[in-house]
């Protein structure tokens, strides 16, 4: 065979073999993906650069991220809030601590009075039998002071809170010259012939159970204060304690909680025996965890409790605390009959 013919044929082939591997290469070339079935988009391929991030649709990553932002801001706002009311009640303590050293500088001046008297048959209804020595005669405010005496014979003390409205004398002992002005009575059987009394009512006298007169002798030191929301002579039914834990024991909250702490003088008059309730605080965190007694309304603001039983439903009580009440562990409401005064 010719060259020539080797050569011609040997073309042929080579333009043969070059048309055959061009077309799947232009096929190869055009093709980027094909359309999911059931995928709602018009875009594939590489359309969706702009949709899927690695792993993930790029909608679920803003997504994510959006609600971090969101989140971070709502703590932003959550803090600048709390921050408000943590300045608010700042202010408000602060305002109420200035009126508490306003009311106190403002008080009345204290009377001392001293002197010797002889008792006089009691003029209260059933008390025929007995003698007493009026102090302070009944008032309209309230008397807060100290007692310092001695007498004849061995004496009880009496502090009386009232007049009572209709309808209040429920179970208290009470005290009255006609059967239709009735006073709560605060009876302390002292039953000795000298002593010292810390005492708050609307009158104050010196007692025994005896029909002869005794001799007193006394020097008392007291002001007369006019009622406010820190003096106070009521009367009041129990409530269910709100403390948690306490759910079925009945609370009389005579000064609710405050910061500064209240100094007073309380006395009272109740239809049951009573505890005494004294709250601290509130609690700062960490400080709940010391083996404290404690009592909450809400699991969040803690107080130190001081409850004493003082197996007696009646009595006087010289207490500094940031809240004052009177407690049973019985879930059926009591009555008590009080005068409280607070200052120096």
């Amino acid at each position: 065979m010719p060259n020539k013919t080797i050569f011609t044929a040997f073309f042929i082939v080579s333009i043969l073999l070059l048309s055959a591997m061009a077309g799947p290469l232009n096929i190869i070339q055009s093709v980027d993906a094909l359309k999911g079935q059931g995928v709602p988009t018009t875009q594939y391929g590489s359309g969706t650069k702009g949709i899927v991030c690695g792993d993930k649709l790029c909608s679920e990553i803003k997504t994510e991220v959006k609600k971090k932002e969101e989140t971070k801001e709502e703590k932003k706002e959550q803090v600048k809030i709390e921050k408000k009311e943590s300045e608010k009640k700042k202010i408000k303590d602060k305002a109420i601590s200035e009126k508490s050293r306003y009311d106190e500088l403002s008080l009345p001046p204290r009377t001392i009075k001293t002197g010797t008297i002889t008792s006089t048959q009691d003029p209260g209804l059933g008390h025929e039998n007995h003698q007493l020595a009026i102090i302070l005669p009944p008032s309209e405010k309230i008397y807060r002071g100290m007692l310092t005496f001695t007498s004849s014979e061995k004496v009880q003390l009496v502090a009386l809170h009232g007049p009572l409205k209709s309808g209040e004398d429920k179970g208290q002992v009470i005290w009255s010259p006609d059967g239709k002005t009735k006073y709560a009575l605060t009876f302390v059987p002292l039953n000795t012939t000298a002593g010292t009394w810390h005492f708050a009512g609307n009158a104050l006298a010196v007692h025994t159970m005896n029909e002869d007169p005794f001799t007193v002798s006394y020097s008392v030191a007291y002001r007369e204060r006019t009622l406010s929301d820190i003096v106070k002579s009521q009367t009041i039914t129990s409530t269910q304690d709100p403390g948690l834990g306490h759910e079925n024991h009945q609370l009389v909250m005579i000064l609710p909680p405050r910061i500064p702490a209240y100094f007073g003088t309380l006395g009272f008059s109740a239809s049951e025996n009573v505890q005494l309730v004294a709250l601290h605080g509130p609690l700062q965190p960490g400080q709940v965890q010391r083996g404290l007694d404690t009592w909450s309304p809400d699991g969040k603001t803690v107080y130190a409790l001081s409850l004493m039983n003082l197996e007696s439903s009646m009595g006087t009580w010289q207490v500094t605390a940031n809240a004052i009440a009177l407690h049973t562990m019985n879930d059926t409401p009591f009555t008590v009959s009080y005068s409280v005064a607070v200052g120096q």
